[in-house]
């Protein structure tokens, strides 16, 4: 697992699998965002699999999976529910950590935070996204 810590309450990570679940609960994680669609993985690793190793290791799981085209207003909300009322840290993930990324950043963006500051926020975690920057300053205004 290549786990990236983009807050204290919020990181990312690129494909897990059933057997990491104990290895992310023991790292203090509560809650789960799958961001990677069925279609990109086999049976083994699609949400349903996944969601039963977390629910059996006592982790939350919740499913959001997006590609560029669901990048949507209500999408970015959900995501940000469903980071904000885990009752500790998420772990979201999707093919390489990217897409939970702009998620988190576009969120962020959308609730007010500064666009450097979220980008410089990414980056710091190993993710460039100023492609983003249009999209954010948008949002910001």
């Amino acid at each position: 697992m290549d786990i990236r810590q983009i807050t204290p309450s919020y990181s990312v990570s690129p494909q897990i699998e059933p057997s990491d679940m104990t290895a992310i609960k023991a790292a203090g994680f509560t809650r789960i965002i799958c961001n990677r669609p069925d279609a990109e993985n086999p049976p083994e690793l699609q949400a349903e699999a996944l969601a039963e190793a977390a629910t059996a290791a006592g982790l939350d799981f919740a499913v959001l999976p997006l590609t560029h085209d669901t990048m949507t207003a209500d999408n970015i909300a959900r995501h940000m529910d469903f980071a904000d009322t885990a009752t500790g840290p998420v772990l979201a993930y999707c093919a390489s950590g990217t897409r939970s990324s702009v998620i988190w950043s576009l969120g962020r963006v959308s609730n007010g935070a500064d666009v450097d500051e979220t980008l410089g926020t990414v980056a710091r975690a190993g993710y460039d996204l100023s492609g983003l920057r249009p999209r954010l300053v948008q949002l910001s205004d």
